[in-house]
């Protein structure tokens, strides 16, 4: 499937006079239909294409491990299959389908991506004009920033109205994606930046980012009724009514996402009790 970069194509109907937009990945997908429906949109390949080649020609320049190479290749992989497998298409019948995406791209892809350091690849391929993130202390302070930044977007993208502009609109079906991702990588880059003078902000950080989303999580699951419009009609060939595929996706965001942050606030907070030498003065740190 190519996706309609406009959001409409000749599969589009009308509803009383009103002509009804083609999401950005397609019509709802058959079963039958699911492993057919690829993204092949030529817009986004070329820009995965160029961010990959400017990632290999960057890094390199910049004297980057083969380490950091390779957990950036991984999270590239993995955020281009989120975004061209059948994984978007599905994601239009699913409210759960979106919500795997989502934890895909922001729990494993981000920090992927992350630990690569692209921005010691953006330096190497633009030169000295092109500040370092900021690291150590920093990147602390600005992990609780990114934290707040991506609470605010994700419970924004994931209130019902928000939701269901991305399934009119391919401008703002990829503005969440952006920004959902962006701040994520974000969050990811500061929580995994070291050394952590102040570990205090990204413990917080990270703590944070477990509450809302095991809070946004917990009350899509438990929520009374459904709430997505745009499932209502599309989740049945799939044997789910849409309040059941709507707890399932709640649940794949309460549970993967308090996980993976605490896991990541809980390494910290273990780096700090059980390294001796940086124990008492990183306590002092944490203290003033």
């Amino acid at each position: 499937m190519i996706a309609f970069l406009t959001g409409e194509g000749p599969e589009g109907g009308t509803v009383a006079g009103r002509q009804i937009p083609i999401p950005y990945c397609g019509t709802p997908p058959d079963p039958g239909q699911l492993l057919h429906r690829w993204n092949l949109d030529p817009v986004l390949i070329a820009a995965l294409a160029v961010i990959w080649a400017a990632y290999a020609i960057g890094a390199s320049r910049a004297g980057a491990g083969r380490r950091e190479k390779t957990f950036f290749h991984c999270g590239w992989a993995l955020t281009a299959a989120a975004l061209i497998s059948p994984l978007c298409p599905l994601s239009v019948s699913l409210f759960a389908a979106r919500v795997g995406q989502h934890m895909i791209l922001t729990l494993v892809a981000a920090p992927l991506v992350a630990a690569g350091r692209p921005g010691l690849a953006l330096r190497g391929l633009l030169g000295r004009r092109c500040p370092l993130p900021a690291r150590g202390e920093g990147a602390a302070k600005s992990a609780v920033l990114a934290a707040g930044l991506f609470w605010a977007l994700l419970w924004y993208w994931h209130a019902p109205g928000p939701y269901a502009a991305t399934f009119e609109s391919t401008v703002v079906y990829w503005t969440m994606h952006l920004t959902v991702y962006g701040s994520a990588l974000w969050l990811w880059s500061a929580l995994l930046a070291q050394p952590h003078r102040q570990p205090v902000w990204t413990i917080a950080a990270g703590l944070v980012s477990t509450a809302q989303m095991g809070l946004l999580g917990a009350l899509i699951t438990l929520a009374p009724r459904a709430l997505y419009a745009p499932h209502f009609t599309t989740t049945f060939a799939w044997g789910l009514t849409p309040l059941q595929d709507q707890q399932l996706g709640g649940a794949i965001m309460w549970v993967p996402g308090c996980a993976v942050f605490l896991m990541a606030a809980m390494a910290e907070l273990s780096a700090l009790l059980t390294d001796p030498a940086e124990r008492l003065p990183r306590l002092r740190a944490m203290t003033r």
